[in-house]
């Protein structure tokens, strides 16, 4: 199967080397920028076309570059947090990508970078890297226009890349806030858990990386305990 890991292990850290995954169709490049907040960035290539997606580009355009090279299309913000998008202006400028994010979250992005969104995601659109499409999932509650994006293997497990609405161990912060926590667990639930498999493997905009039969027993728990 294309995508068991072999050496991979989603376990990168600021100023250390990427981890690179094979998949079906994508290769998948993880690399930690900003050693005080950690973000994970990810650069998904078409292997077919080598046409490039960026998801979150957050920090350290000095690192970023030189790991996207040429044909980067298409940068998604998973969500407006400022650690999320610090380097979307540089990116996209060097590169001319076109600059994606949730619908209620794109003004807020634009305002803090001054990168016009070129286009706007809901719940259910499709987004294209070269031959491949992933699927855009919006999980309210961390930020109203936070979106996930699934990537359905046709050679392995399908691959979900989450942003800061889940992480191994939990949901995102809601800020002690129960009705947006309370929408952000039942759109983890219904949409992502609901709907995919145990092996489906995720990648949160931190720290490494977990599969959904992993997490599944601890869902209760995180409802009963509110974050």
């Amino acid at each position: 199967m294309s995508d068991a890991p072999t050496t991979y292990t989603g376990a990168v850290k600021p100023g250390g080397p990427a981890d690179v995954r094979e998949l079906g169709g994508l290769t998948l490049t993880k690399v930690a920028v900003d050693a005080q907040m950690s973000n994970n960035c990810y650069l998904l290539r078409c292997r077919s076309t080598g046409e490039q997606l960026l998801v979150d580009a957050a920090a350290e355009p000095e690192t970023l570059l030189p790991l996207v090279g040429e044909n980067l299309a298409t940068v998604v913000t998973t969500h407006q947090h400022w650690d999320h998008h610090r380097a979307l202006a540089d990116v996209t400028a060097a590169t001319g990508a076109a600059a994606l994010a949730g619908e209620p979250d794109a003004d807020a992005i634009t305002e803090a970078t001054g990168v016009p969104i070129a286009r706007t995601l809901h719940h259910g659109d499709t987004v294209a890297v070269g031959d491949c499409t992933l699927e855009v999932i919006a999980l309210r509650g961390h930020t109203p226009g936070s979106v996930a994006l699934l990537y359905r293997d046709p050679e392995g497990t399908p691959h979900l890349w989450t942003g800061d609405s889940l992480f191994p161990g939990g949901v995102g912060n809601t800020q002690q806030d129960p009705v947006r926590f309370a929408q952000l667990i039942d759109d983890v639930e219904q949409r992502i858990f609901a709907t995919l498999p145990d092996d489906t493997w995720f990648y949160p905009g931190h720290g490494d990386d977990s599969t959904l039969g992993a997490e599944r027993p601890h869902l209760a728990e995180w409802r009963e305990r509110g974050w």
